[in-house]
């Protein structure tokens, strides 16, 4: 039996997570003129060690079994995959000024992959540019694919937990599915 952390033991892992991924993100160096297809091949790869990283912890999770599966250290996953988006919208804007309109600085970088996640869209920055639109279209569909993850987690902890308590209503007479 492994022993799980403790409520304040998982707090202090998000917020020092959160922490490390803005300090890796306000801190990132971006001086001087870097070709952008060097940066387009660090964010794929920043992408693609973030996609194995996430589907490593789903697995651990669902391998966990019902005491195991925690949303909230799956949300931690969250913080870093907005950094690296925020961190690539705001170098595509450095090299080329007309991909995005309203976004100059890092903060507006960072609030621009926020309200992109959250599906809200204020109007106030969008892009305009074909590689930003591009990007952004990545980010639309990777957080639809990891949050819709995090929900199906969720619900089957749900379901495991009437399970245990034995409040789960039973299948109709004919239901096979």
């Amino acid at each position: 039996m492994t022993k799980t952390p403790s409520l304040s033991v998982e707090v202090l892992h998000n917020a020092a997570t959160l922490a490390g991924a803005l300090l890796f993100y306000y801190y990132f160096p971006v001086t001087g003129e870097s070709s952008a297809v060097w940066q387009l091949l660090l964010f794929g790869v920043g992408l693609a060690l973030l996609i194995w990283w996430i589907i490593r912890e789903l697995m651990k999770q669902l391998a966990a079994g019902s005491n195991g599966v925690k949303i909230r250290s799956l949300i931690t996953l969250l913080y870093p995959v907005v950094a690296l988006f925020a961190l690539a919208y705001y170098l595509i804007q450095r090299n080329d000024p007309t991909q995005f309109d309203g976004l100059v600085t890092r903060t507006d970088s960072l609030y621009f992959t926020v309200i992109t996640l959250g599906t809200v869209g204020y109007g106030d920055v969008h892009a305009l540019g074909q590689l930003a639109r591009v990007v952004t279209m990545i980010q639309v569909a990777f957080d639809l694919v990891v949050i819709g993850a995090f929900v199906a987690i969720a619900s089957s902890r749900v379901q495991v937990l009437l399970a245990q308590r034995g409040t789960v209503p039973d299948k109709p007479a004919g239901d096979d599915g």
